[in-house]
């Protein structure tokens, strides 16, 4: 059986897995907006910006793989096949299915027994952080977008959990952007006692919260327990949820926790 000697990454959390399994020799071109590890942006050349990708330089590369994720890239995929080009797109949304698509990854590459230790070290770190007993779970609002607002990813809202929270919008994790859509009225009626920003591609600006039409009833807002979260760590479905999410994520949930409810 024959793998592939060389793919493209179009998003970034297949680069890192296959950092993490030793063949970042396999990688022939990334994402522009490829952070994990630091190195693979200058080390590898830049073929796509999610939603917009050099068909023609990808075509002229004749990579033996194209690896993508979500339904946002189905049109760059459609183009890819369509120029005879193996495309494999994922669409992974919880911890299990980002856990899965490692070992998948791995088999296709022929790092099976690699890909399975792996995953086995991020199930036991993922276990001890749920083991781990808070004096109790604060609320939680993860924001992924301002405008409008965007909260309730599934593989964030199961990160909180284990990590000892509770997620106020644990209802609206469907897949697509439009079902996590939330209102302001909604966010201040669950009163978060902690709110993690976390905006896809620009940084977040903290005092922007306080400043929202009756955000001052919000514990988080009066408590100022309000923390911007790397989008690179908690927005890719991949392995930098396991390598740095669950102990970024965690700290500031436990020092809620310990104070008085």
């Amino acid at each position: 059986m024959s793998f592939p000697a060389k793919i493209i990454c179009l998003t970034e959390e297949s680069v890192e897995t296959l950092y993490l399994l030793g063949r970042e020799d396999l990688i022939a071109g990334v994402s522009q907006y490829v952070e994990r590890p630091p190195e693979a942006k200058s080390k590898h050349p830049t073929v796509t910006q999610f939603i917009r990708s050099d068909i023609e330089q990808i075509v002229s590369m004749k990579p033996d793989l194209v690896i993508g994720f979500s339904d946002l890239q189905k049109d760059i995929a459609s183009q890819l096949i369509g120029r005879g080009l193996n495309v494999f797109v994922t669409n992974q949304r919880s911890l299990e299915e980002i856990l899965n698509n490692i070992l998948l990854l791995g088999r296709m590459i022929g790092e099976g027994e690699k890909a399975q230790k792996l995953v086995d070290s991020f199930k036991q770190k993922l276990d001890a952080f749920k083991a781990r007993k808070l004096s109790r779970r604060p609320r939680v609002y993860f924001e992924e977008w301002d405008h409008p607002n965007y909260s309730g990813i599934k593989w964030v809202s199961e990160l909180i959990e284990a990590c000892g929270g509770e997620n106020i919008f644990k209802d609206k994790s469907g897949a697509m952007a439009r079902d996590r859509e939330v209102t302001h009225e909604e966010i201040i009626k669950r009163n978060p006692e902690i709110i993690f920003g976390c905006w896809c591609g620009k940084p977040v600006k903290l005092d922007s919260f306080e400043k929202r039409p009756g955000f001052g009833a919000v514990s988080a807002v009066q408590n100022k327990f309000i923390w911007e979260l790397d989008p690179a760590v908690f927005l890719q479905p991949g392995p930098a949820l396991f390598v740095d999410g669950l102990d970024q994520m965690f700290e500031k949930i436990q020092k809620v926790a310990t104070l008085d409810g």
